[in-house]
């Protein structure tokens, strides 16, 4: 048995030498391999669960990056719809300004049977209204034609040097008709507008405006455009969000949800952004036209305020997606450098343990020689 062999101090000491040898080359080899110098808590609890936790929150931060991304692009597609959204708000305003330009063929006018003898046609006021003004005109009952006439002409802003004149067609019908072909005008329903009946009933109004073709196609072509910014902005939304329609958007920054960016959504379709169609006689009345036209110039500097805003917040996160980016790259730096191994001190080890090696298992073979020298002793 191996109990029963005694071996000398020397071939021991050489044989203990050799093992720590071959175990430090086994570890050596291990680190060149592997490329680190800490492989399990065993080798430095310290150093490996240190190195680990950093690891750990950078995977977490690389995790948050897609996110991140992602709301980069659902303001990507924002803005993209500002920037739309602005070109139509001016295809919009040119086709107002362009309605404003053009000049209607004819003036607004509007005739009425005169009916003031029945009992219940009382004396009263006729409501006429141009643009922001109001001219009351006060008639009695059974008064004659040219009488009314005449005290609507002789109403300051009426008449031949004002908005509208009166006039009749000789058969008893009162016809008002305003003098240039660009003003409209309302005649207010009452007891008086129905008796002379420049309205069709006392509860409706009669709205006038002058004929032009040209204005009637460009309503229709601002009102259109108004339906493509709602499909627009309808349809500027990123995996389910849409901040033209009034949607959140919230942005982590880190792992635990204590840093972050909260953006919030606009409802920037037409009436969101105070514009509403033109209807009836609405850009038959140049009245109109300028407060549409104010409306829109409104309207796109909303959107580009906007747009400033959204381009501020995909700043901020463009340079926070920077700033993760760099972090992430400290946190593996600084982990790798806690475990990694020195890829030339660890070669420089092998080669001087493989020398090591090599020397031993010589003086292993001189000791063993050195024993042997004995059997000279024996023929």
């Amino acid at each position: 048995m191996s109990s029963d062999i005694t071996l000398s101090a020397g071939i021991r000491q050489n044989l203990l030498s050799l093992q720590n040898t071959a175990a430090n080359l086994t570890t050596t080899q291990e680190h060149l391999s592997t490329g680190k110098k800490i492989n399990t808590a065993f080798d430095n609890p310290t150093s490996y669960f240190t190195s680990q936790s950093l690891n750990n929150r950078a995977n977490d931060l690389s995790a948050l990056l897609d996110q991140i991304g992602q709301g980069q692009q659902t303001l990507d597609a924002a803005n993209n719809g500002l920037t739309s959204l602005t070109s139509l708000l001016e295809q919009a305003l040119s086709t107002a300004q362009q309605a404003q330009q053009t000049t209607p063929t004819a003036a607004a006018a509007t005739t009425g049977t005169v009916a003031l003898t029945t009992p219940t046609q009382a004396a009263g006021n006729l409501l006429i209204n141009v643009g922001a003004t109001s001219y009351t005109v006060a008639i009695t009952a059974s008064e004659a034609l040219t009488s009314i006439e005449a005290a609507i002409n002789g109403t300051s802003g009426l008449g031949a040097n004002g908005a509208v004149t009166a006039s009749d067609d000789g058969s008893g019908h009162l016809v008002l008709t305003g003098n240039t072909n660009t003003t409209a005008f309302t005649v207010s329903a009452n007891a008086e507008s129905a008796a002379l009946g420049v309205t069709t009933s006392a509860t409706v109004n009669n709205a006038v405006a002058p004929v032009s073709a040209t204005r009637t196609t460009l309503q229709g072509n601002y009102n259109n455009i108004l339906t493509q910014i709602d499909q627009l902005a309808g349809d500027a939304s990123y995996n389910g969000i849409n901040l033209l329609a009034g949607d959140t958007l919230k942005v982590l920054f880190n792992e635990n949800g204590t840093s972050s960016l909260s953006i919030t959504g606009v409802n920037f379709n037409s009436k969101g952004l105070g514009l509403s169609t033109a209807s009836g006689t609405g850009f038959l009345d140049n009245n109109n036209i300028t407060a549409t036209e104010a409306a829109i110039n409104a309207a796109i500097s909303t959107v580009r305020a906007q747009t400033e805003t959204f381009g501020t917040n995909s700043g901020t996160i463009q340079t926070r997606q920077t700033f993760e980016q760099n972090m992430i790259n400290t946190l593996q730096t600084g982990a790798s450098n806690l475990v990694l191994a020195d890829q030339n001190q660890e070669s420089a080890n092998l080669l001087t343990l493989q020398t090591r090696q090599q020397l031993e298992i010589s003086a292993l073979s001189i000791a063993n020689q050195a024993n042997q020298s004995v059997l000279k002793l024996f023929p």
